[in-house]
């Protein structure tokens, strides 16, 4: 809407001054002129009224503007008004990118007025038309350089929106990153924390009445529970808050605790480690805990009566983790709910693997291979 507004501006402007101009004497072309007609004035006003056309139809408006113009000096009439729009029609063609367009218009106007400047009876006057050459130059080179001024705004401008895309796109990919970290710390807390309060309530119910000790035990162990669950909770929140301080009791240095709530709920673990312990980087060691304790979750919900076998192998640039059960064979539903897929999108998060699945001899076996860095 704004560019045709300025382009009837331009037409009327560029038919006012003509006709005014022309009619006041206002310029000459310097050759011998005789008076505005009817068919002058005609030549005047249709190419100036052409220019309200000059961006949605170039070549037509060319054609008609320079051809006009050439008509209007060919006959003799008065002033250099007329190539006025020659001369806009072919700077809006260069601006346009139509390069050729513009090179072929004001080489056919510089050539038709040359042509009639070479067979008239005398020679121009300074001035004029003896200036049309100059003027055809420099409209095609200002064209040429609006065009590569406003391609070159364009693209600043494409790059800063495809900046503030690719900015909007980071910030939701951040922010789905840490809606699934915040999904996983609390399944994993949560998921086996319940697991725990749950085989230990049911204890207690059972021995409340016939073995209360036994039973104030399993109160004992549902409270402690509890606690490391609320434990568990405050340090991913504080995460969530960026509190600077560290957990000194995050990653593997969990395991012995894990062990022991297994333990107290009646699954014996075996505790292997192999190889001289590496230094791992936080989240390797974070995420190799949260493995573990998920496959111990498993356990406790899929495997029944069972006895675990926790191996810590440190091999160079690599730590490989495995848990293992005796459990009946139906613990293979431990993988058809979300603790398998936690596990492997933590494992591949590092850059490491994880593979889950029943034993040839039993059980259920729960392996990963992560580097001591992330990669």
């Amino acid at each position: 809407m704004k560019s045709r507004k300025f382009d009837a501006l331009i037409t009327v402007a560029v038919l006012t001054l003509g006709v005014a101009g022309t009619y006041g004497r206002l310029s000459s072309s310097g050759m011998p002129e005789r008076p505005l007609d009817a068919l002058g004035l005609s030549l005047l006003v249709l190419p100036a009224l052409s220019l309200a056309f000059r961006r949605t139809a170039p070549v037509w408006t060319g054609v008609v503007a320079v051809g006009c113009g050439i008509a209007y000096y060919g006959m003799r009439y008065p002033g250099i008004f007329a190539a006025a729009p020659a001369l806009i029609a072919i700077y809006t063609a260069a601006t346009l990118g139509r390069r050729r367009l513009a090179v072929v218009l004001a080489a056919a106007l510089a050539v038709g007025v040359g042509v009639l400047v070479a067979l008239a009876d005398t020679d121009p006057e300074p001035g004029g038309l003896s200036l049309l050459s100059g003027w055809l130059v420099a409209v095609v080179v200002v064209g040429e350089m609006v065009r590569n001024r406003r391609a070159y705004l364009h693209e600043v401008e494409q790059r800063a929106v495809e900046a503030e895309r690719t900015r909007d796109e980071a910030a939701l990919r951040r922010a789905g990153e840490e809606r699934l970290w915040i999904a996983q710390e609390l399944h994993d807390t949560l998921t086996h924390a319940i697991s725990v309060i749950n085989i230990q309530a049911a204890a207690a119910t059972h021995l409340l009445d016939r073995r209360p000790e036994q039973a104030r035990e399993a109160l004992a162990a549902i409270r402690d529970s509890g606690h490391e669950a609320m434990r568990e909770l405050r340090a991913t929140l504080g995460v969530l808050r960026q509190v600077d301080a560290e957990d000194p009791g995050t990653g593997l240095a969990r395991l012995p605790r894990l062990v022991a709530r297994a333990e107290a709920v009646g699954l014996p673990v075996k505790v292997t480690v192999v190889g001289e312990a590496g230094m791992l980087a936080p989240d390797v060691d974070r995420a190799a805990y949260r493995i573990a304790q998920e496959a111990f979750t498993n356990v406790l919900r899929h495997a029944g009566p069972a006895s675990i076998t926790l191996t810590t192998e440190y091999r160079p640039g690599t730590i490989v983790l495995r848990v293992a059960d005796d459990g009946r064979s139906d613990a293979t539903a431990a993988g058809q709910g979300m603790g398998i897929i936690g596990m492997r999108e933590r494992a591949l998060a590092v850059g490491g693997s994880l593979t889950a699945g029943p034993r040839p001899e039993g059980g259920f076996e729960v392996r990963a291979e992560l580097p001591l860095v992330s990669s």
